[in-house]
């Protein structure tokens, strides 16, 4: 469904029973107490303190891949017919729903824009922000996507006219032609700072245009953001995966929970995303873990998608201060407990609300919480098959949010003052709209006070910092020495690179010296947006921690373990690299700065860095130093391509690094001179260093030996029927890439129905009513679900359990334990089937307890040695099941 990589599970296909038997009446037991989930499609458990109501249904929100609700609590949601890999285009649109007596139901809806794949939403006042893809309408192909503000100045429920582009052409075209949008952008939200922040996917894009006619172009994932008036775009961190949206508290902490392919597991990892960070996926994260910023936890398959950072006071204490991260694969939405850790955090995950394929998740000023989700919608989506859910604690009371326009700016300043992180965003758009005069008087006022609560003068900050430009800096300079706000007043400063050109240097460089990490990280990031190349002494005085080490030949580096000591020079060599401080870190080496001299010269393809390091080993004294610089001129020898868009690296690229398509340059000859120089002059033991750094940098110069250099491995267009009948691809393939290659495959419903024998479909699957029925019977699945239902029902036997035949653990009399489905029940006697087809009669009066397992009774891999061919041959065969 949408840009979802996920562990990749595999067994015989789960109950469609799921899609016509749905009544859950009886009560789940959750971690903080007993729900009923009757009232909810899909919906498993949630904390006992919430209320969560079906808030609209598939006839309204079918395929809804994201949402946004309005401060003001208009429900806004995009419903995707197009899904993750569909192509044709006229399948989407923004519908608005509203609910306006409060009650959880929807009573008023409009189709408020047709767009195709929307993708992320964001609903301020009169002004609704779009990420979708766009078709040509010659073609009716992809063209790319873009990011556009609708109006709704009559507050009509319908967009006043077409969209105006904000960012053009942020996603590749050509992959989102040949596989759809999986891999592509997606989430956007929007900071205290008045950035929108973009989560974007590593199709990554070429020249995006944004309104200024600025153009960027990104090789992979990572977050990008722009200013709402479509200027000023630029990105915020790299070297993320697939990454779905974003989570952004009262303070600008940004987090994410992304996923990536290591092992072939598709693990997911929660991160804080600190700016100019780079992430490392997919050269760096695994054998350059030392130059990446790492991950705080990996917690095994999963898909992240939609996030909020709940910041509301109608929440219970428990529940609020916390990024919430939907995963779609998990069909969970999860808290995960940050702990502040000098300039990052550690984090504690836990369950919340378990939904069927959740989607996303977002809330209003009254503090009504909205939840999108999938629910089998399929890879193409579906129209009879997803929901909105409104969850609100059970404490809760409505409280209408004021009329913003018609609001005085005291009013609005007032709001920001608010406890409720929608509240303060909102008052803060609107003042912008105010007379510049009064709302700089009024913010700045905020600002300054110090009796109110960090999150108001941060709120204060950055208002007065957007309405006052550069006129304000002096004013945020003097807060520079207000330690409370020291490190927002750096940031506010340094922000906007197009007025920070007159800021003063000696607040940043003063914030160097803090005793608090957090505002060291923030001049520090500060500096090298300010293009002062004068401050490169300063950054490289920054200490790098003893865990700067490469990984062992061989071994993956620790990058999903919090690392908070190497955060801090790590921003400072982005920084230095940045202002291309050449000349400054080539006069480091060999002094007390040199380990992140040479760090940040390994990014510095320029000559003038080449000729000082070979000028710098010719002094170097001791064989340590002359092995360093030996190593940061191999790493120079190649760069990375410049990308131009026509390829893309796969679900499973080439993960050796440090470069994934690499190229020589105009210094590479002087380079691999020199290095053949101190070959030769080296004994057979000094050889070896080389031959090391030549299988570790993938230089490719044949002298020195080593490992052979790998060809960077990119999407290709595959020949299906050259490959079709390899044994064992379904297992070797990411879920996409197989319902992309069965949909090209016909298959032979005879071999299928051998398949169905020899894979052991049989053991639990009936075919023909005439058998004895074992568990989900299959004589009709072909007239219930299609080819693509069909194929994730067997890829992801967990993702949608069909009523009736969850895993049960019975535990009885006798110290005795069984697991199975219950395939016949009455007063008297319980009858369980196990996987393996085996039936056990348990006597109703020996059960001590039982209890309905979360996961498929299925085992994972009965597909995994199949080929394409085969595997289509399977899903042909059942779906022509219609008795």
């Amino acid at each position: 469904m949408l840009k979802i990589t996920f562990s990749l599970v595999t067994a015989v296909l789960i109950l469609y029973w799921n899609n016509a038997v749905n009544d859950r009446s009886e009560p789940i037991k959750s971690a903080t107490g007993l729900v009923k989930a009757d009232s909810l499609p899909n919906a498993a458990s949630w904390p006992a303190e919430l209320n969560v109501t079906h808030f609209a249904g598939s006839d309204l929100t079918p395929s809804p891949a994201c949402l946004a609700v309005a401060a003001s609590g208009e429900v806004f949601v995009g419903v995707d017919m197009i899904g993750s890999l569909g192509k044709t285009p006229g399948k989407g649109r923004i519908v608005r729903l509203v609910d306006s007596d409060h009650d959880g139901k929807v009573d008023k809806n409009t189709t408020f824009a047709e767009v195709d794949n929307p993708r992320g939403i964001i609903a301020m006042g009169d002004r609704v922000f779009v990420l979708h893809t766009t078709f040509s309408k010659e073609t009716q192909k992809a063209s790319g996507m873009d990011l556009v503000v609708f109006e709704d100045k009559n507050w009509d429920g319908v967009a006043d006219g077409g969209p105006s582009p904000l960012i053009q052409n942020i996603s590749s075209p050509k992959f989102l032609q040949s596989r759809g949008t999986d891999h592509s952008t997606n989430g956007i939200r929007m900071g205290i700072d008045g950035w929108i922040y973009i989560a974007v996917g590593d199709f990554g894009f070429h020249d995006a245009v944004d309104r200024s006619g600025k153009k960027l172009t990104q090789l992979g994932g990572g977050i990008v953001r722009v200013r709402p008036d479509g200027t000023e775009m630029e990105v915020y961190t790299h070297g993320m995966r697939n990454i779905y949206d974003v989570a952004i508290d009262p303070y600008m902490n940004v987090f994410t929970r992304d996923n990536t392919n290591d092992g072939g597991g598709w693990n997911i990892r929660f991160s804080s995303q600190i700016q100019s960070g780079e992430y490392g996926y997919p050269v760096l994260f695994k054998h350059f873990t030392e130059e990446i910023i790492p991950a705080l936890v990996d917690v095994g398959g999963g898909s992240g998608t939609g996030s909020l950072f709940m910041d509301d006071p109608n929440w219970p204490a428990k529940y609020n201060q916390v990024p919430m991260m939907a995963d779609w694969g998990r069909n969970q939405l999860y808290i995960h407990r940050v702990t502040p850790d000098g300039p990052t955090f550690t984090q504690k995950e836990e369950e919340f609300i378990k939904l069927a394929q959740i989607t996303d998740i977002d809330i209003d000023a009254s503090g009504s919480v909205y939840l999108s989700a999938w629910d089998g919608a399929g890879y193409s989506g579906n129209p009879g098959k997803g929901f909105v859910v409104r969850a609100v604690p059970k404490t809760w009371q409505y409280k209408p949010f004021v009329d913003l326009k018609k609001s005085a700016v005291k009013d609005l300043t007032a709001l920001l003052t608010n406890a409720s992180a929608v509240q303060r965003l909102a008052a803060q758009q609107e003042l912008l709209t105010r007379k510049t005069k009064d709302v700089t008087k009024a913010s700045w006022k905020i600002a300054e006070d110090k009796q109110l609560p960090l999150y108001a003068r941060v709120a204060g900050i950055y208002t007065y910092a957007q309405a006052a430009g550069a006129s304000g800096n002096d004013n945020l300079v003097k807060l520079t020495e207000d330690q409370d706000v020291k490190e927002f007043a750096l940031r506010a400063l340094a922000d906007r690179m197009k007025i920070n050109s007159n800021v003063p240097v000696e607040p940043f460089l003063k914030g160097l010296q803090d005793g608090t990490p957090r505002v060291q990280l923030a001049a520090t990031v500060g500096l090298g947006r300010m293009g002062r190349p004068e401050v490169a002494e300063a950054l490289l005085k920054v200490k790098v921690p003893a865990s700067f080490v490469s990984p062992a030949k061989g071994t993956e580096g620790p990058h999903a373990t919090p690392n908070s000591p190497i955060i801090l020079p790590h921003v400072a060599v982005r920084a230095l690299v940045a202002l291309n401080a050449v000349d400054a870190c080539v006069k480091a080496i060999g002094t007390e700065n040199s380990t992140l001299a040479l760090w940040a010269l390994r990014y510095m393809h320029d000559p003038k860095a080449v000729s000082g390091l070979i000028a710098a080993y010719g002094i170097a004294k001791d064989d340590a130093s002359k092995n360093q610089i030996l190593t940061t001129l191999s790493r120079l020898y190649k760069k990375e391509a410049p990308y131009d868009g026509s390829w893309w690296w796969s679900t499973r690229p080439d993960t050796h690094g440090p470069y994934y398509k690499a190229i020589t340059w105009e210094s590479s000859d002087a380079i691999k001179d020199f290095l053949m120089q101190q070959w030769n002059k080296a004994d057979e033991n000094g050889k070896q260093l080389y031959a090391d750094l030549n299988g570790r940098l993938r230089m490719g110069i044949t002298e020195f030996g080593g490992e052979e250099a790998v060809a960077a491995k990119e999407e290709v267009k595959i020949d299906l029927n050259k490959i079709r009948n390899k044994k064992g691809q379904v297992g070797e393939s990411s879920i996409e890439d197989v319902m992309l290659a069965i949909a090209k495959i016909e298959g032979n419903p005879a071999l299928g129905k051998q398949l169905f024998t020899k894979q052991g479909c049989i053991a639990c699957h009936s075919l023909s009513k005439g058998e004895v029925m074992k568990g989900p019977f299959m004589g009709q699945i072909g007239s219930i679900m299609n080819r693509e239902q069909i194929a994730e029902s067997i890829l992801k036997p967990n993702a949608s359990i069909s009523q009736g035949f969850a895993s049960v653990l019975i535990t009885a009399k006798g110290d005795k334990s069984y697991i199975g489905f219950v395939s016949e029940e009455s007063a008297e006697k319980l009858v369980l089937r196990d996987i393996a087809g085996q039936v056990t009669t348990i006597k109703a009066s020996d059960i001590i307890s039982r209890k309905e397992m979360e996961s498929s009774m299925m085992p994972p891999g009965l597909a995994n040695e199949l080929s394409y061919e085969e595997f289509a041959s399977l899903i042909t065969f059942l779906s022509q099941q219609r008795k």
